[in-house]
């Protein structure tokens, strides 16, 4: 039997320099042109796009770290990247954990209700949700997903063209693990008929959200 998602659904480094006591004067150096300026500035672009990005997830549990599938999702990437270097994502917690499916996260309000204050339009693609498939939480809309999303515990097929796929666990899945078999509130099916569901009892918290580039 396919399980509901419901509500939102499965929705730096600066190390200062000190240099003293260094008076010498240096000859006067040749700074360059702006043609020469301009092919450094395209040739470091390219350099760093050249980079792939990747999300390293430092939770109270262990560290996570995702692939991004820009190829597929790129508006989705792009929103996530933003939202990780706005540090959005830093002191929220995993709200919503069901045992053998999934692990959500992402929700300003920390009870599956919140975002960013704006959607993005959903990026449904092929990539199939397995164990470690990083995705979009939304509500019933297609295109109402913003901050939140979840992490695959198992395949999970009928999700498969439905959520956007834009990521795939490829450090930390024993991390994810353990935030699956947290205790949680439960849900109708476990005998809580009574909200929050499914919220671990102990906060698994998202202590900050880090891009890197490899």
């Amino acid at each position: 039997m396919q399980k509901s998602i419901g509500q939102i659904v499965i929705g730096a480094f600066f190390l200062p320099l000190m240099i003293a006591g260094v008076w010498a004067v240096e000859p006067a150096k040749q700074l360059p042109s702006a043609s020469e300026e301009t092919n450094q500035s395209m040739h470091t672009k390219k350099q760093n796009n050249e980079k792939k990005p990747y999300a390293v997830i430092e939770t109270s549990l262990g560290t996570i770290t995702f692939k991004f599938f820009p190829d597929v999702a790129p508006n989705t990437v792009g929103n996530f990247i933003k939202l990780a270097e706005e540090k959005f994502y830093d002191g929220l917690i995993f709200h919503r954990v069901i045992k053998g499916f999934m692990i959500q996260g992402g929700c300003p309000k920390k009870d599956g209700t919140g975002g960013p204050g704006y959607t993005i339009k959903a990026e449904f693609n092929d990539r199939k949700h397995v164990l470690g498939t990083v995705s979009m939480a939304r509500a019933q809309d297609p295109d109402s997903a913003g901050s939140q999303f979840f992490i695959c515990l198992a395949d999970a097929p009928w999700l498969d063209k439905q959520y956007t796929v834009f990521g795939q666990v490829v450090e930390g899945i024993d991390t994810v693990k353990k935030i699956g078999s947290v205790k949680t509130t439960g849900n109708q099916h476990t005998g809580n008929y009574t909200p929050p569901f499914d919220k671990p009892l102990n906060d698994v918290v998202i202590k900050k959200i880090e891009i890197m580039y490899q």
